[in-house]
């Protein structure tokens, strides 16, 4: 069965595929829990409840992470400097890339990232923007099956649209 947002593209499967093939280009790139992460950083502030979902889910199967507490406070998780300050960049990316300085990239510097390891933390978060806003936009409601998280994780990563009925 198709998930919602799958659905959605199905009227233009070239363009699924176009972002698919970015998508994978970026992870590639990227550790994959770096990734995840970086995802959740920004569909959080981006208030895009699929995303999160989706992302969290993620990061608690294969990782084990923590998800309700690093979506609702990601600086008071327990996640080293590097997860934190990629996650403060996804963010402001999603906030308003205009204002990034370098500045705000320093840190991840001095954290040891190389230029393509921030490279890539901004490209994460700005494909991001692109799935989540075209979802939201089209008012694609997360997948039936996201209610079968646990309460707390649903509850932390539903910070958009509500999750779709049976």
């Amino acid at each position: 069965m198709p998930t919602n947002f799958e659905v959605l593209f199905e009227a233009r499967p070239a363009v699924y595929a176009a972002w698919r093939q970015l998508m994978t280009a970026v992870k590639e790139g990227m550790d994959e829990r770096r990734y995840e992460l970086v995802t959740l950083a920004a569909a959080r502030r981006l208030r895009s409840s699929y995303c999160c979902l989706a992302h969290g889910k993620i990061l608690l199967e294969m990782f084990g992470e923590p998800v309700a507490v690093i979506t609702l406070d990601h600086h008071g998780a327990g996640l080293d400097a590097v997860d934190v300050a990629a996650m403060d960049l996804a963010e402001k990316v999603v906030d308003d890339a205009t204002a990034i300085r370098d500045a705000d990239l320093q840190p991840l510097r001095d954290l040891g990232l190389s230029e393509t390891e921030i490279f890539d933390i901004v490209l994460a978060a700005s494909i991001r923007c692109f799935f989540a806003k075209t979802n939201d936009a089209m008012g694609v409601l997360p997948d039936a099956g996201y209610a079968e998280l646990a309460a707390d994780v649903r509850e932390a990563l539903v910070v958009g649209r509500p999750i779709a009925e049976v």
